[in-house]
Order: C-alpha cells, then structure tokens, then sequence
C-alpha cells in the first residue's frame, strides 16, 4: 500500500508555494495535461489526493491506437478486433474497424508520467480563492489551474449538484481472476433497464461491470448476478460516478479537462480516451502560454472554443443514450441491433466514433492543427 504524502497529526507535512502551473488530479486528464508541458522548463505541480495510478474507477480500456500513440503499449493486457453483443434473445458479433485494448491502470499511468517532468505531491484539494487553492497541507498559489479531479467539478464556483439530480450515470464492475476471450456488452434489461452491462478482459483478470444511465438505478445487485451467471466470483469491487453531459472547459480563470468539463462520450461512457485527448488539448495551450507565444486569456479563449467545437456530437450522442434506454426495455432490441450489425453500418459508425477523438491527435500532427484551427 503506497504511503501518501498527506500526514495526520504531528506528521502531517505542510505544502505552501507558488508554481507556473497547477493540475488538480493524477489520472488520464491531468496527466495528459502535464505531458504535453514537459519539456517547457514551467514549474508544473501535480496534486492528487491518491498516490500516481492508486486508484482505478473504471475497466480502463480504449481504442489501442491510442495507447500506441502515447507509447503507452506496456500496459496493454488484452486486444480485441471484434464486439460481442448480447440482447435477451439473440448474441451478435461485429468485426470492428479498429481494435480496442484493455490495459493496466497503474501501469498506464506509471509509463505517463514517466514522460513528464513536473513535480507530484499528494493533497487534497478543498477549494479555490482566484488564483490560490486550498488544500489539507496548505495554500498553492498559480496563474495557469486546471481542475482534472473528476465529475465533482471541484475548483467551480458554481453549487454542485449532486446525485441523482446531475447528469451521471453510475457504474460498478467486479475483478474477479479468470481469463475470457472477448469484448462483451449486455444490451439486456433483467441486468439493467437503462444502460448496458460488460465483460472487459484483462489478461488473466476478467472486468465485469454493470452500469445505469439513471443514477436513481442501483447496480450492485445486477453486476453479482452477472458475474455469476458467467461462473465468475463477485469480488474486488470498484465503481464510480460517470458524467453523461458536457459542461464548460473553462470558468473564472480554470481550465477543466476529463470528468469535470463532462468529456465522457454519452451512450458509451467512455471516458479514458476523452480525458487524454482534451488533457493533451489544454496542455498544448498552457504550453503556448508559459512559451510566451500567447496569454492565459487567449488560452482560456481557445481551449474553450475547443471544448465548445465538440458540444454537438455529444449532445448528438446523449440523444442516442435516451433513446436506447426506451428500446433496452422493449422487445426492439434485438432487431434493432440486427439491423445496425450491417458492417459497412459498423465500419462507418465506429469510423465516425473514433474520428470524434482521434488517435492522431495523441500524435500533434494533422488532426491536432485541424482542431486547433478550429478553436482560432
């Protein structure tokens, strides 16, 4: 068990300063943040209430070309070419276009921030004045803030809405030790009347999750029983909150990247691929700031035109969330998924999906001066 930085009692170790730039959050967003700062000679600090790579929230798993991209293929534990898709009466299988990997979290993060050069303490943050935030081991004080500490949106100054009135859904998923062989989604309403149920595996450790897009929905007991009804044990639990709606990139003066700007697809709830691609879009314009090649308000001008740029494909899929939620509790389903199993209607859909975030940017190459076009 890592030993966290933050002390209780006599121990506990004061942290006061002043840095270029503060991120808020050690996961896929805010590191992805400080790698594309590395390099620029800032004084970027890194705080997080866990240890790097402590603590995982999701099946971590996302299209390989991205990992590949991030030189990130270590942590890869399993690829898959095709989805397997079950509904109450029928199961389908869909060759993808591109494959999708599942990989190990801490090893994931390990290797990115093995590409950074800031600085990491642990800390947890309580809130914000300006340019100063407040934390259990002191006062951080920097003119560039990102908030990447999740769907709580924690550096708003806005009244934070909390389930199950906020946009989220809910997701729990088991560990249990076992090797299977493919990507498995349950499109089945005695699991859940409201979203969808997996079978993500990771080499030799099976992630079987449940999750709802009505967080009034409880999920525990569905995800036990699906794990049984594969022989699997129920044990080594992990959930979390999904947000299933965009909201701003930036607000008085912070940058918000991943969870809290809502960059979770709808419909899907990916998340992990979201989060490294517009952690790695508000770092490039950090960077063009602390390079003195333009001003915070130009930055915050355009990460947020960035973030906006992308509102109506969301939005887009949050309608195709709402309505696979009416047809999962309907005998539809299954013809409906017959129907959309046509592979050129693959090929294209899952084309236009991964093209909405695509690899290339990870990349900086053309797709990142396409998008940086269009935040101009």
């Amino acid at each position: 068990m890592p030993v966290r930085a933050t002390k209780r009692g006599a121990l506990r170790t004061p942290l006061n300063g002043d840095w270029d730039v503060l991120v808020c959050g050690a996961s896929f967003a805010g590191l992805a943040v400080a790698r594309a700062l590395s390099g620029s000679g800032a004084r970027v600090l890194v705080i997080d209430r866990y240890e790097i790579g402590e603590r995982r929230t999701s099946a971590c798993a996302t299209p390989t070309q991205w990992l590949t991209n991030l030189g990130l293929d270590a942590s890869i534990r399993q690829t898959f070419g095709e989805l397997v898709i079950h509904t109450p009466r029928r199961t389908f299988r869909w060759p993808l276009p591109w494959t999708f990997s599942t990989f190990d979290y801490a090893q994931l993060c390990a290797l990115l921030w093995a590409q950074c050069d800031a600085t990491f303490e642990t800390a947890k943050v309580d809130g914000r004045t300006g340019d100063v935030v407040h934390t259990d081991r002191g006062e951080l004080g920097a003119p560039l803030i990102v908030d990447a500490l999740g769907w709580r949106r924690a550096l708003s100054g806005t009244t934070s809405i909390q389930p199950p009135d906020a946009r989220l859904s809910r997701g729990l998923e088991v560990h249990p030790r076992g090797r299977r062989d493919d990507l498995e989604l349950w499109l089945d309403h005695r699991y859940v009347r409201a979203g969808y149920s997996w079978s993500f595996p990771a080499g030799a450790e099976a992630r079987v999750g449940v999750g709802s897009f009505d967080p009034r929905d409880h999920v525990r007991e569905p995800t036990v029983r699906l794990a049984a009804d594969l022989g699997l044990p129920a044990e080594g639990f992990e959930g979390n909150w999904i947000p299933h709606q965009m909201r701003d990139g930036v607000e008085d003066g912070v940058f918000f990247a991943g969870d809290s700007a809502g960059h979770c697809f709808p419909a899907t709830a990916e998340g992990i691929r979201t989060a490294l691609y517009f952690g790695l879009a508000c770092g490039r314009e950090l960077r063009a700031v602390v390079d003195d090649r333009q001003t915070r308000d130009r930055a915050l001008a355009r990460y947020g035109a960035f973030c906006d740029a992308h509102r109506r494909r969301f939005d887009w899929m949050l309608r195709i969330q709402t309505l696979a939620s009416a047809i999962n509790r309907t005998p539809l389903v299954t013809p409906v998924i017959a129907a959309l199993g046509a592979q050129r209607f693959v090929d294209w859909a899952f084309g236009a999906y991964l093209r909405t975030a695509s690899p290339e940017f990870a990349l900086g190459g053309p797709a990142a001066r396409v998008a940086a076009a269009v935040a101009a």
